[in-house]
């Protein structure tokens, strides 16, 4: 009996004690956290307090303005509503849902899918940027205010629609650069964010404002691009005109000033409108102009013929004789168009002829035509600062054989963007000088300094990226030869009456997708031409990719009559002095000094 009870004693004493110890031990938890809490943890905790009563809310800035070379718009930003609902808010989702879908135009099942999936939120977005109109119907519905609710976002706006759309690009709806001129000088455009402080009770609903917006946007800078609307405009009308009469894959129109490099005006088809980019397709979004690569053809012979010319591998009077139509160079047959006997180095570039042009190749050799093609910015980008360029294909040198002796001068085994070959023109028609195309003369409200990812040189001198021939050869190839191709070569139908135009044209058969080799029905058409011979102005460039209607799908015949329509129009309206009126003014001056 006195075991039993001490032996209960025991047991008590032992579960005071266990009990007394988890006691104390619970405290010296207790006690550690909060030394944790108060010492170790202060800072981070009060830091979650701040953040928990105060949300600061973005705000937006203003995106810069896009403006042509005269100061006209072509890209702006106005204010729009954009709709929110408050799920939490909507007791019955149907009938909130049903006036909507019929306001707005969208599927009231959808809708009313989306608000019962996100109840237990207070914020979902409906549809952004709407029109007044809509706003007005929301506000006068009779739905509950406390289920919905607007908020001012900015929306990009194209005034001119389709106009240069490759150019400028478009800004997404949640305010970035997307393609063109948009993105890649997204960060002047685009400004800098701002911050408003709000305050939130313990539940997350908003009390209050504070008085003072914590940092400011800062409105994007606006661009002033070298781009001419009115160019653009005559451009793009006429490159329809074309794809209408001849309903080609693609074509593309460059038009530039040679002696700066500045574009004028490029325009690509397919395109878009940048007001409704949804409906837009894969094959609209391609600027052909600077990512579509091609073989040059007969484009690319002025290029060799000047590098020759100024290697002194040729002389100026030097005459080849083209085997009445046929060559045979090593393993290789090649032929004409025409059965030419003896033709000297105009003439070859007149009349296009693939055996002289193959002769000149052979005194170049291989490394001098690769030379020729490096120096005048074949095979890399050109540095014209809009997404999506390509380099074009120029093989290394070490695989070249001798095929590529013949083919590479007559425009074969290179591939080339349209921007590569009018810029490599250009050269040629401002004196030797390679220039890196500019598509933006400056930005608005700052000056740029050195080092900036956008600084942007107005000086031509600046600009040059290599000296590619003498100013002897290359004015030579534009005044002498070029200019014959349009009076009485592949280029005649290019002429206009008060402007002396030089040119070449290019029709380059692709290969065929089923059997590897030239095609005979697939061809890209091109020509680029300018004026005057004498002071070239103006340069354009126009490439048309598969034509379909038709059989002769020559450069002369399909490129050449709208780039000279494009040209003619650019020249009147920059008033560029024609033949007769040059000839009218040199006669009073002669008059009016007392020379003769």
């Amino acid at each position: 009996m006195n075991h039993n009870k001490l032996s209960s004693n025991d047991s008590i004493v032992w579960r005071s004690r266990v009990i007394t110890a988890l006691v104390v031990l619970t405290w010296m938890v207790l006690a550690g956290r909060l030394v944790q809490l108060q010492w170790f943890a202060r800072t981070n905790l009060a830091s979650l307090g701040i953040r928990q009563r105060f949300h600061d809310v973005i705000i937006a800035p203003r995106p810069g303005e896009i403006l042509d070379r005269r100061g006209r718009v072509l890209a702006t930003t106005i204010r729009a509503s954009s709709l929110f609902v408050v799920p939490s808010q909507i007791t019955d989702s149907g009938p909130v849902t049903d006036t909507l879908a019929e306001i707005l135009g969208l599927n009231s099942e959808t809708l009313r899918k989306r608000i019962d999936d996100n109840r237990q939120k207070h914020f979902l977005w409906v549809k952004r940027r709407l029109a007044r109109q809509v706003v007005d119907s929301i506000k006068s519905s009779d739905l509950p205010k406390q289920t919905y609710g607007f908020r001012e976002e900015f929306l990009r706006r194209y005034p001119s629609g389709k106009l240069a759309a490759h150019v400028i690009g478009i800004r997404d709806i949640d305010g970035r650069g997307r393609g063109g001129i948009e993105q890649s000088f997204d960060t002047v455009i685009s400004g800098k964010e701002g911050r408003r402080r709000l305050i939130r009770d313990a539940h997350g609903r908003i009390l209050g404002v504070e008085e003072y917006i914590e940092e400011a946007p800062q409105a994007g800078r606006s661009v002033i691009l070298t781009i001419d609307s009115v160019i653009q405009l005559h451009a793009e009308r006429n490159l329809d005109r074309l794809i209408e009469t001849w309903k080609p894959k693609s074509a593309t129109v460059i038009v530039i000033d040679p002696a700066n490099g500045e574009l004028l005006a490029m325009a690509s088809r397919p395109t878009f409108n940048p007001n409704s980019p949804a409906t837009a397709t894969d094959a609209d979004w391609k600027n052909n102009a600077i990512a579509s690569i091609y073989e040059p053809g007969s484009t690319f012979k002025p290029i060799i013929v000047a590098t020759a010319l100024d290697q002194d591998r040729i002389k100026f009077d030097e005459t080849f004789h083209c085997g009445w139509g046929t060559y045979r160079m090593g393993r290789r047959i090649l032929h004409d168009h025409h059965k030419y006997g003896a033709l000297n180095v105009t003439d070859i570039l007149v009349k296009s002829s693939n055996i002289g042009m193959a002769k000149i190749g052979q005194r170049l050799r291989n490394q001098g035509l690769f030379n020729a093609a490096v120096v005048f910015g074949f095979g890399r980008k050109s540095g014209i600062r809009l997404p999506g360029e390509l380099t074009g294909i120029l093989q290394p040198l070490k695989r070249w054989n001798s095929y590529s002796t013949g083919s590479i001068p007559m425009g074969q085994e290179i591939a080339v963007t349209p921007i590569q070959l009018i810029s490599a023109h250009a050269a040629l028609a401002n004196g030797g000088r390679l220039l890196r195309p500019k598509i933006m003369r400056h930005d608005i409200d700052s000056t740029i300094g050195p080092g900036s990812e956008n600084t942007y040189q107005n000086s031509s001198e600046s600009s040059v990226v290599s000296r590619t021939v003498s100013a002897d050869v290359a004015n030579w190839i534009v005044r002498k030869p070029m200019a014959q191709v349009v009076q009485r070569g592949t280029g005649r139908k290019a002429r206009l009456e008060n402007y002396e135009v030089f040119g070449k044209t290019g029709t380059a058969q692709k290969p065929d997708p089923a059997t590897g080799r030239y095609s005979s029905r697939l061809h890209v058409s091109s020509f680029v031409c300018g004026a005057p011979a004498d002071d070239p102005r103006v340069l354009v460039l126009v490439v048309v990719d598969e034509p379909s209607v038709g059989k002769n799908h020559y450069g002369g015949t399909i490129a050449a009559p709208t780039a000279a329509e494009i040209l003619r129009k650019t020249l009147i309206y920059l008033r560029v002095p024609g033949n007769n009126r040059q000839r009218t003014a040199r006669e009073k001056s002669s008059k009016s000094t007392g020379l003769n």
